[in-house]
């Protein structure tokens, strides 16, 4: 759908006849769909009318609110959401231990399983994150570039094409730079809103929602929920989210940091390796229908008790 020499093509029938569209070999990729979400109507009906499975593939950089669609698409279309690559997809990782066996029988032993990768290389796959394109390129520096270069582009001007609100580049930045500067942390949003308002007096915590709203349907932030073992506990409710972003490299990328920075501060790389565990634990998990949390520390201890 964003083929410039068959864009206005592609919109002029989606608004037509969509069904035109979905004509072909199957399984049928549409990429960009969002562009047209009539389309999402269409491949529903299209379902039904073939009462067959795997017909389609609707893939899209952004999320889609339901403006235009007519129908959910429950149990006609599955969503799933597409992770950067792992480290064992990217080949860093040997893969000696399975998420999956560790939840199937019997007990799997991991005693002495080790990675293959130094320090210095899980710094550096960190840092260039998991984009595809990383593994086409040669030279180090323009894999690191990557991230650098999808940072800008968010900035500059994927923050306000998401929902056509235009929105200050500069102001997306200094989120982007506060948030990455918690990553992985239980920070407020107030904190954030006070680290990028003492640079932007104009700016108010409800535009400041506005952008970090934008930015969850980039899928460039995502947060973490809290956990509690406890269900019928109000730990998990009253705890905040813990801070997070997609890829690790985004982090890194706001900040302006290089992996010979981190050489030097593994503290604060700590929190940079959180949020690439985090990253393919979720790629990991997605598989069985898992998720992802983190264990809210319970309140046992009151003084009134």
């Amino acid at each position: 759908m964003q083929d410039p020499d068959r864009r206005d093509g592609y919109l002029a029938t989606a608004e037509a006849k969509p069904s035109l569209l979905l004509k072909g070999e199957n399984p049928r990729l549409i990429d960009e769909w969002q562009m047209a979400p009539v389309l999402w109507d269409a491949v529903r009906v299209a379902v039904d009318q073939r009462q067959e499975e795997g017909l389609f593939i609707l893939t899209g950089s952004t999320s889609v609110d339901n403006t235009g669609i007519m129908h959910s698409g429950t149990g006609r279309i599955s969503r799933m959401k597409m992770y950067p690559m792992s480290l064992f997809e990217s080949g860093q990782s040997n893969g000696n231990v399975s998420l999956k066996a560790l939840f199937d029988g019997p007990k799997l032993d991991i005693d002495g399983a080790m990675s293959d990768l130094s320090i210095e290389e899980l710094i550096f796959s960190a840092c260039r994150g998991g984009w595809p394109a990383s593994l086409r390129r040669k030279r180090d520096a323009a894999k690191l570039m990557i991230a650098k270069d999808y940072v800008n582009n968010i900035c500059e001007t994927d923050i306000s094409t998401v929902d056509g609100v235009q929105r200050n580049p500069v102001w997306a930045n200094m989120i982007l730079r506060s948030y990455a500067r918690n990553v992985s942390t239980l920070a407020k949003k107030t904190t954030i809103y006070k680290d990028v308002a003492a640079n932007a007096d104009s700016m108010t915590a409800a535009t400041m929602d506005a952008y970090l709203n934008a930015l969850e349907k980039l899928f460039v932030i995502e947060d973490i929920d809290a956990w509690c073992p406890a269900i019928r506990s109000a730990t998990t409710i009253r705890s905040g989210k813990k801070r997070g972003f997609t890829d690790p490299s985004i982090p890194v990328a706001a900040l302006g940091l290089t992996p010979d920075y981190f050489q030097t501060d593994l503290k604060t790389f700590g929190f940079v390796f959180e949020c690439l565990c985090i990253r393919d634990l979720k790629v990991y998990s997605q598989a069985m229908g898992g998720m992802v949390s983190y264990q809210a520390y319970l309140d046992i201890l009151r003084k009134d008790t």
